[in-house]
């Protein structure tokens, strides 16, 4: 497959994404190729550790390739959907749970499916043009790919702001916020991975960690938790236009484009982790109530028509006027019964 290369080099199990003209987005059969590897190399002694790092300048991973998504749900064929994001989840949670220190090197764009594949292993790299991000909201889905577990445990109410906003990070930011570990100036990377290669020690990383610039993120954290201390999507809404601040009025102009059924159970699923019982397997159950149902009933076909489609930017959103009900976060996260998301490989 030239779209990634899977290999062992010295002690290191390699994944790297090929695909920089599409900003390394990541398909059906990267995903499955990326966890055969994982179980390959679990119970290899050869193998010490895992990098995975991507080709280009631009971007470790985009996202998800929404392509076939939109193809197959627009066709009312919603079962692919459904075993793609099944699948996907079945990933993060490895790379979460796995035995061996898996170091990612994040570069440029890490976002929605770039960061389930970046962002949950033991050693997480950013340098200076890395940009994080979980806009999934814009697109009519929630947060996902394990992502809203970092949002439940991101600083006060950063994770609502990340979550319903799509603010990207800096890598000062991510640190900050928990989808990272350390800064790394990018120019060293190249013979970190050489060192990880050759020696099988990720003590490799250390002496090249350097103290991050100051996050805006930090800085704004006090605004945030005031403004974002709401239990609903109503409750923030009215924070923001009271305020009326130059913060607020961009916030709002940001939410203005993200669709609010998904903001409302993007808050409602962060709410419902935050806590002493979080678990990734909790995090992806509930992201997947929602994704399951994100085409049938919700905004996820609309928001690809108008993003990505017919590029107009103009997606019409069920509760344009922000006024989501109860019963309609209430529906897309009602627990699946038997189509639940279970973690298991199936062939």
């Amino acid at each position: 497959m030239n779209d990634i290369s899977i290999r062992i080099t010295g002690r290191a199990g390699r994944v790297t994404l090929n695909r920089p003209q599409a900003l390394n987005a990541l398909t059906y059969e990267m995903c499955l190729a990326i966890e055969d590897a994982l179980d390959r190399w679990s119970n290899d002694p050869s193998v010490d550790l895992i990098v995975l790092d991507a080709a280009g300048d631009r971007a470790f991973c985009s996202g998800g390739d929404i392509a076939e998504l939109y193809a197959t749900g627009k066709a009312g064929n919603y079962g692919y959907g459904r075993k793609f994001w099944a699948d996907e989840y079945r990933l993060n949670a490895k790379i979460f749970s796995y035995s061996k220190p898996v170091i990612s090197f994040m570069q440029g764009f890490t976002m929605g499916g770039g960061v389930g594949l970046g962002c949950h292993g033991s050693h997480r790299i950013v340098g200076e043009t890395s940009q994080i991000a979980m806009p999934e909201c814009g697109i009519g889905l929630i947060p996902d790919v394990g992502g809203s577990l970092m949002l439940a445990i991101a600083p006060g109410r950063v994770g609502e702001y990340l979550g319903i906003t799509a603010s990207r990070m800096s890598a000062q930011d991510a640190i900050f916020a928990g989808f990272a570990d350390s800064y790394i100036t990018q120019d060293r990377w190249p013979d970190l991975i050489s060192d990880l290669e050759g020696t099988g020690d990720v003590a490799m990383l250390t002496p090249a960690i350097l103290e991050p610039p100051a996050s805006d993120l930090q800085r704004q954290q006090a605004q945030i938790d005031v403004l974002f201390d709401g239990e609903m999507l109503g409750d923030i809404l009215n924070n923001l236009r009271a305020d009326g601040g130059d913060f607020a009025l961009e916030t709002l102009k940001k939410m203005g484009r993200m669709s609010p059924l998904a903001m409302a159970s993007a808050i409602e699923v962060i709410h419902r982790l935050r806590g002493p019982s979080l678990t990734i397997e909790k995090a992806l159950d509930l992201e997947y109530r929602f994704t399951y149902r994100a085409m049938e009933h919700g905004d996820f076909l609309e928001g690809i028509r108008a993003a990505i489609i017919d590029k107009d930017r103009k997606p019409a959103w069920q509760f344009a006027d922000m006024n989501v009900p109860l019963a309609a976060t209430g529906k897309m996260l009602r627990p699946l019964g038997n189509a639940a998301l279970t973690l298991e490989k199936t062939i």
